[in-house]
């Protein structure tokens, strides 16, 4: 599968925190200073793992929902991990089945998640890593071997200013199939190269079909594009039916392709979509990065 093609599952359960921890790291459980005065301490029960161990102080975040250090670094240790940079709470707003999805910065996380030296290192870079994917696009040149970004992502044809300056000629190639450029250009969506296909294209017609066993989705692709970017994604059939897209952070509904507001006007997490499953999707949404 596609790079990337995994990490984009939205987080299935939020309790799914306690056991992604190693032993080593509940055997090193990290504590609040009760005498951090610049903190807000709450008696209510951890909201995003549930426990209510009395014993173990928690602290409010801005959203106004109760953690530990050590649930709120597994947490955002697992949305890194999914390909996520933006640190979306999991808890359920009270009385319903709404995930709260307020947004937290890194520096309200560090210092919350009370993040090591070494965690913050890795928070960091990854963070850096994420962020840069999103907002660019880099293949390395079949040439050269450097390193070029596609601006256009609706054109195959890429320039290699290296190449070309290394040969005194103009060296073109598929951003496709990654063989020099065959064809008309200088903008094109398709190459003349014998066997260019759009692998990811195929991956969406051949893909097989499931259903998604807590919801009423049934008959579905098992890989879709992001209708924002065209990021693929797969569900991992746990949860609800709804995913984040890792690149673009836009949610949308896996069943009915809708963003996630609009799929819930007329339905819920859980239930079948008003437009039913839309059906293969026969081409890939290309981002238009300036629209968001």
């Amino acid at each position: 599968l596609v790079k990337g093609l995994k990490t984009s599952f939205k987080p299935v359960s939020i309790f799914g925190v306690v056991s992604s921890m190693t032993t080593q790291e509940q055997n090193n459980e990290k504590r609040y200073d009760p005498k951090d005065t610049t903190l807000k301490f709450v008696n209510r029960k951890d909201e995003i793992t549930l426990d209510d161990d009395p014993d173990i102080l928690r602290a409010e975040m801005s959203c106004g929902h109760a953690v530990t250090p050590n649930s709120l670094t597994a947490w955002c240790r697992s949305l890194l991990d999914q390909g996520q940079y933006k640190f979306v709470c999991p808890a359920l707003k009270d009385g319903t089945l709404q995930k709260c999805g307020a947004v937290w910065s890194y520096e309200e996380v560090r210092k919350l998640a009370v993040l090591t030296a070494e965690e913050q290192q890795h928070f960091e870079e990854t963070l850096a890593a994420l962020a840069a994917a999103e907002y660019c696009e880099y293949k390395s040149c079949p040439g050269c071997q450097s390193f070029v970004e596609r601006e256009d992502l609706a054109n195959l044809n890429v320039h290699c200013t290296v190449c070309t300056a290394d040969t005194g000629s103009t060296f073109e190639f598929c951003w496709q199939c990654m063989s020099r450029w065959k064809g008309p250009g200088p903008r094109s969506d398709r190459c003349d190269n014998d066997g260019c296909t759009n692998k990811e294209l195929e991956l969406l017609l051949k893909c097989p079909m499931t259903s998604l066993p807590e919801t009423e989705v049934a008959d579905c692709p098992s890989i879709r594009a992001c209708p924002t970017c065209g990021q693929l994604a797969e569900h991992n059939k746990e949860g609800c039916k709804n995913v984040i897209c890792p690149r673009c952070q836009v949610e949308f509904c896996f069943a009915c392709l809708e963003l996630t507001p609009v799929c819930l006007e007329t339905s819920s997490y859980f239930t079948r979509c008003s437009r039913g499953v839309v059906p293969r999707q026969k081409a890939i949404p290309v981002w238009n990065r300036h629209a968001f």
